[in-house]
């Protein structure tokens, strides 16, 4: 297992924990009380590390790279029936952002999310879960395919950005992305966005305009990341635990301030942990979002998604 700086502590009771085991496998002597209270110790630390945990160590703990992706969710949530669709039928399919149908439980679901690879060849790939403009009108064909069948939607978010290259603001980024804005604050079925690790700028917001926007315990939600904050306003990386402090990222930050409507607990110690717990804890949680807002009305449901974004921030008229 990959630890965090902070974890260290974690670490060395691990290592204190499988030299013990190795003493046992050797010589056979019974340490079952040495490793129970060793484990002990390391619930208990965990517990005080992940209950104090700053902006910048959740931030750290998003991009765990044990952390699930996308298509890890989705394929344990529909239970190896996602069919995955390809293309935006203007330019090509981009790899970044994956979507498609899937059944949760029996209910046909359209699920879009990005993905970022697990291997550094995936990552590549992948470009790192940075989407293209192809991208997202790809998102948005099969959030139009999704309404066309009325099929909610279900939105994994997880990237440090739209992808910032010349040839994807030549095929207009901006636009794709706006389109998007409009587009998803008028769809006519649910739409549920999950932050399961990194939400960054309008990257993330692209795909963000839901009905219920919830955020996992351990990640982030901001329009610029740490490091470019610190980068821009201090023309270094060094001071990014400041700028995480001040940009006010954290899940709770972002309930308390409205911006989104509900927090997903994590197992201790990050959902990289207990991948089997949070894949349960999500599949749970679209299950009620989609019962609950498959009960309003389309046209009310609708009104109520653009009036909760449009009430959002604080405008001083003078």
């Amino acid at each position: 297992m990959n630890y965090l700086d902070f974890e260290k502590p974690i670490a060395e009771l691990y290592e204190q924990l499988e030299k013990v085991q190795q003493v046992a496998e050797k010589s056979g002597v019974d340490v079952s009380k040495t490793a129970a209270d060793i484990e002990g110790k390391i619930r208990e630390l965990r517990k005080e590390i992940y209950c104090n945990l700053t902006p910048w160590q959740r931030v750290q703990v998003s991009r765990h790279p044990d952390r699930p992706y996308t298509l890890a969710y989705i394929e344990y949530v529909t239970g190896g029936t996602f069919m995955e669709l390809h293309g935006d039928r203007t330019v090509k399919d981009d790899k970044a952002m994956v979507g498609g149908f899937g059944s949760v439980d029996g209910k046909t679901v359209m699920f879009i999310g990005q993905q970022k690879g697990i291997t550094t060849k995936m990552r590549q790939i992948r470009n790192f879960g940075m989407a293209n403009p192809e991208g997202y009108r790809k998102a948005l064909r099969l959030m139009k395919l999704a309404e066309k069948f009325n099929k909610p939607i279900v939105t994994f978010i997880d990237t440090p950005g739209a992808y910032p290259g010349l040839e994807a603001e030549e095929r207009g980024q901006g636009e794709a992305i706006a389109r998007n804005l409009l587009e998803m604050s008028q769809l006519k079925v649910p739409v549920i966005c999950i932050v399961i690790g990194e939400g960054a700028s309008g990257g993330a917001l692209g795909i963000g305009i839901g009905d219920k926007v919830l955020m996992l315990e351990n990640t982030w939600y901001s329009v610029i990341s740490p490091e470019s904050c610190s980068s821009i306003l201090w023309r270094n990386w060094n001071n990014k635990e400041r700028a995480a402090e001040a940009l006010k990222l954290t899940p709770k930050d972002m309930l308390d301030n409205k911006l989104i409507d509900g927090i997903i607990p994590e197992p201790l110690g990050g959902a990289h942990t207990n991948q089997e717990e949070i894949f349960k804890t999500v599949k749970a949680e679209i299950l009620k979002q989609i019962n609950s807002l498959g009960k309003i009305d389309a046209k009310k449901r609708v009104d109520q998604r653009i009036e909760k974004f449009c009430s959002m921030g604080v405008v001083i008229e003078e």
